[in-house]
Formats: C-alpha cells, sequence, structure tokens
C-alpha cells in the first residue's frame, strides 16, 4: 500500500481501505471510519466504492457498496442514517427512528450537512470528495457526531455550531470532546478566487492560512482554519487529531471532485455509538 499517513490509522481489510483516527481508537465503544475508493463494486468513474446516490452510479451499487464497508466496520447495514447535504451548517439530531432514511427510506429532512446522537447503534453518515469531515466524539456523555465542513460550512464554523450542540443538548464539557479533522483537500492543492479568500480573511480563525498565489488566486487551508474555529470554540487543542492525507494528491485511492474534474463517485465519514 503506497498510501501513507502519520496521523491516521490505515486499516485494510480485504479489498476495503479505510482510516481511523487513534485517539477515538481507544474507545471500545464507538466505531468510526472514514472510507476510500478501495474495495466496492461500482465501476467506470465510480470505481469502486461509491458511496454517493446522487452522482449517476447505478443505486444497486451503492447499495451493495454501503452493505461492503458496513460488514468492514462491523456495523448493522440497517443502522445507517444519512445527511442531506447543501454546504449550509444545519444540524440535526438522529435517533433510532431515523435508521434508514436516505439509504433505504426517504429522509423527512433537508438542508443538513451535520448529524448527530447520544443514542448506540445510530450509525451516522456523511458524504466527501474534497471537503473536510469533522468527526466528534464525547467519550464521558457519550455522544458522536460528524460535520461536513466545506469551504462554505467552514465559514458559517460549522465545527463551532457542533460543539455547541453538544454543550447545550447534552450537557458535554468541552475539555472532554475529541474532534477528528479527517480527509480531504490539502492547502497543496486547494486553489480559490479572490471572493472566497475575502470571505475568510473576515473570520479570526483564517489566521495566516489563507495563502496569496498571485492573479487575485489564494490557496486555502482548510484543516487549519477548521481547527483553529474549533479551538476558539473551546476545544483542547491536544484532543484534534488534523489528517495529512489530501484527497487531490491521492487520487488513486479517495475521490477528488477537483482532481477527477467532477468525474468522480463519493466517500463517506460513518460513526456509531455500540450499546454499552
Amino acid at each position: 500500500m503506497k498510501l501513507k499517513s502519520e496521523k491516521l490509522t490505515i486499516v485494510q481489510k480485504g479489498e476495503v481501505v479505510y482510516f481511523t483516527f487513534p485517539h477515538f481508537d481507544k474507545y471500545n465503544f464507538v466505531k468510526h471510519g472514514f472510507t476510500s475508493k478501495k474495495g466496492g463494486v461500482s465501476d467506470g468513474i465510480y470505481e469502486s466504492l461509491n458511496l454517493n446516490f446522487s452522482v449517476g452510479d447505478e443505486h444497486h451499487n451503492v447499495i451493495e457498496n454501503y452493505k461492503i464497508i458496513a460488514k468492514a466496520l462491523n456495523i448493522n447495514f440497517e443502522n445507517l442514517v444519512l445527511s442531506n447535504q447543501i454546504h449550509e451548517s444545519e444540524i440535526k439530531c438522529v435517533n433510532k427512528s431515523d435508521r434508514g432514511k436516505g439509504i433505504t427510506q426517504s429522509r423527512d429532512y433537508e438542508g443538513v450537512d451535520g448529524l448527530i446522537t447520544n443514542e448506540p447503534e445510530v450509525a451516522l453518515v456523511t458524504l466527501y470528495a474534497d471537503c473536510v469531515p469533522l468527526f466528534f466524539l464525547d467519550p464521558v456523555k457519550r455522544v458522536v457526531g460528524l460535520a461536513h465542513a466545506g469551504w462554505k460550512g467552514t465559514v458559517k464554523e460549522i465545527g463551532r455550531k457542533m460543539v455547541d450542540r453538544l454543550v447545550n443538548q447534552y450537557g458535554s464539557n468541552k475539555e472532554d470532546i475529541l474532534v477528528g479533522i479527517g480527509p480531504s483537500i490539502g492547502d497543496c492543492c486547494y486553489e480559490v478566487g479572490e471572493e472566497v479568500a475575502q470571505q475568510f480573511k473576515r473570520i479570526k480563525a483564517s489566521g495566516n492560512n489563507v495563502f496569496k498565489k498571485g492573479n487575485l488566486k489564494y490557496m486555502l487551508d482548510l484543516w487549519s482554519i477548521n481547527k483553529d474555529i474549533l479551538i476558539r470554540s473551546g476545544i483542547k487543542e491536544n484532543n484534534i487529531v488534523v489528517t495529512d492525507i489530501c484527497t487531490n494528491c491521492n487520487k488513486d485511492y479517495l475521490f477528488s471532485h477537483r482532481g477527477h474534474h467532477g468525474k468522480r463517485g463519493g466517500m463517506a465519514a460513518i460513526i456509531q455509538l455500540e450499546v454499552e
């Protein structure tokens, strides 16, 4: 395997490859992973573990891919509940009654870029192909969450909003919350224009993470910006693990919207609490 990481654990089960966070792995009551392209049944531009229903792949292939990754993570396929992402910052609390929504049954919600639950055997799922996956775990109150942070969600500080929900809805102590910032496009590859760069310059967390390239182009470091947002929200820096895997740099293993010029499948962040 050529893909390497000093921050994440790379797991291979048969042909399936996915990533986990070491500071989450030490808790046996949570299962989680961020998928790669590897190990599914889709072909063509979706080869092979495409988990996005809305990019043109055959529906039955995507269903089979979910069954494959659920088995690899030792999660019941029927426990999965899928977000409905629109690059905003809405977060939905879900429970056992939501299992299957977006996968085996229709959703009764729209515009949800973050999912959160304190119920076991509810497997949260959010989708990616360059945007930043944020994994949340409160091991004391036993709450998990996922947030899809593209540039728009990052500007709207979806990470901070998730922290607020953990505190206000579940009574979490900010010092207990663990966060994983998963594989996405890095500052090595994420070029944006003046309009996007100006939006980041207006938020305090951007710091020195917007780099001018010339010709009104900038390189954007979404990893550091999200980390800064989380730290300003009260999360301890030592409780945050930031990926070192860029989707665009690793197109053989990961779907990248930019790297594949929009002709691609999608990866998923998945997390589930276990029964105590």
